[in-house]
């Protein structure tokens, strides 16, 4: 079967890594998969266009709204992928809710990947229910073998030469939905009384304005780097070697970031959100916050327990998730 993937391809973001690996399943299952990215183009005619001149036999779309809305109209069977906005942003919208609406009575089936996003989205269109079927995402990572733990510090402007060492990575692509400044003051504030606490924010420039504020912003937040967004294989090298994974988004339909960190046995903190929620037991494979201040110093230190938890959950993490590559 020939099929045609849409998805936002903006590098080493989530739904670029979510397509990426749909699409090596596909090819591996035998299909021939072409990705292409739902921004290069701006009409349903232009899709059609498409699909009629490369003779594709169906479609998939990663986004409700972003992707799916070039399928309106489409004449070969296509299914939806949900992204995590469009469930949890995009329906605020009233024009953008009327669309998706349109596309999901259109698709053939619509994937969740967790539970709470399924009846999130059946609770805004509860007549595609049936159509809506829940697969959690699948990770495989690589870390490089050859990975310069000490030159990534260096480089972040992290002192290497201290007794001990605790870098925090938060994973993200630099939009307001991602909300990187949430914890920049709590963390600051913790380097100062521990200065072994450091907080790094890595990921690629999404929104320019948005990553100018988090530029200025850091600038005045001793222990708090923003570092360069690098190559998977690089990131997944740092991420295995940093002491926590942490997520502040206001938002998720599943973060990459954390299972990523997870399947590498990593701790994660994460803002207490539905996303989160769905894939992370408080205490068990991961912690969760509801305020900045719940997210670092107090979480750790409320109760004697937790520091125990931080390092305990790495062995669990995997095995109480289930997921496989």
């Amino acid at each position: 079967m020939r099929l045609l993937l849409l998805a936002c391809l903006r590098a080493r973001t989530g739904n670029a890594t979510t397509a990426a690996r749909i699409q090596n399943h596909l090819h591996a299952a035998g299909h021939i998969c072409v990705l292409k990215d739902a921004f290069m183009y701006e009409s349903q005619t232009e899709i059609a266009n498409l699909i009629s001149t490369d003779k594709f036999d169906g479609a998939l779309a990663i986004h409700l709204y972003k992707g799916g809305r070039l399928l309106q109209g489409s004449r070969i069977p296509f299914g939806i992928i949900f992204g995590g906005t469009d469930v949890n942003e995009d329906v605020k919208c009233e024009e953008k809710h009327r669309v998706m609406g349109a596309v999901l009575e259109e698709a053939r089936f619509a994937v969740a990947f967790t539970m709470k996003m399924k009846e999130l989205a059946a609770a805004e269109w509860p007549d595609a229910r049936k159509k809506i079927y829940v697969q959690t995402q699948g990770i495989k990572t690589t870390p490089k073998e050859t990975f310069d733990w000490y030159r990534f510090l260096q480089n972040a402007g992290i002192p290497t030469d201290t007794g001990s060492l605790h870098v925090f990575l938060l994973v993200c692509g630099l939009r307001r939905v991602k909300d990187p400044l949430y914890l920049v003051d709590v963390f600051s504030d913790w380097h100062r009384k521990e200065p072994s606490i450091h907080l790094g924010i890595i990921g690629p420039a999404v929104d320019p304005l948005f990553t100018s504020e988090v530029k200025e912003k850091v600038k005045r937040a001793p222990g708090v780097h923003l570092l360069q967004e690098m190559p998977q294989d690089d990131l997944h090298a740092a991420m295995k070697r940093c002491f926590a994974v942490v997520n502040s988004s206001i938002s998720e339909g599943m973060s990459a970031a954390i299972l990523e960190a997870m399947d590498l046995n990593i701790p994660v903190l994460a803002r207490n959100i539905p996303g989160n929620a769905a894939i992370i037991k408080h205490k068990e494979t991961g912690l969760l916050f509801s305020n900045p201040q719940k997210s670092t110093e107090s979480l750790l230190h409320e109760d004697g327990d937790l520091h125990y938890h931080i390092y305990t959950c790495r062995n669990s993490l995997p095995m109480a998730l289930g997921i496989l590559p």
